[in-house]
């Protein structure tokens, strides 16, 4: 088991909230994949860029203070979810005028596969 020490010299607070020391790495990344149900193993597979005593560190962290880990987690998202709807509603007329526009000439075969690519998104997501 990680020790209260090492907790305390890995895990920081910067600007951005509690984050792994000299990362940019947030403790509230880990909340996503925490809350999108997946196991340990599994988010450590996605962060190969800090050492196991890092991300020890980080997820003991947030076991043993995860009441105020998770306050701050959702602030964050509630500030996420505000800030992109509003360059949502900021951009939609930009969005609009871009969607009429006609293709650039000598990029039909880029379009083509795009198209192709978004059916089979669609198509998957809607198994």
């Amino acid at each position: 088991m990680t020790s209260v020490f090492n907790q305390q010299k890995e895990v920081a607070r910067t600007k951005h909230g509690l984050a792994i020391a000299g990362t940019r790495i947030t403790l509230y990344q880990f909340m996503d994949y925490i809350h999108a149900g997946y196991q340990r193993q599994r988010i450590r597979e996605d962060f190969p860029q800090i050492t196991d005593e890092q991300f020890d560190a980080a997820m003991s962290y947030i076991e043993a203070n995860y009441a105020e880990v998770e306050a701050e987690y959702q602030i964050i998202v509630k500030e996420d979810k505000e800030v992109r709807q509003y360059w949502e509603e900021r951009n939609s007329e930009r969005f609009a005028q871009i969607a009429t526009m006609p293709p650039k000439p000598g990029k039909e075969a880029i379009r083509v596969k795009l198209a192709a690519w978004k059916s089979q998104i669609e198509s998957r997501a809607s198994k």
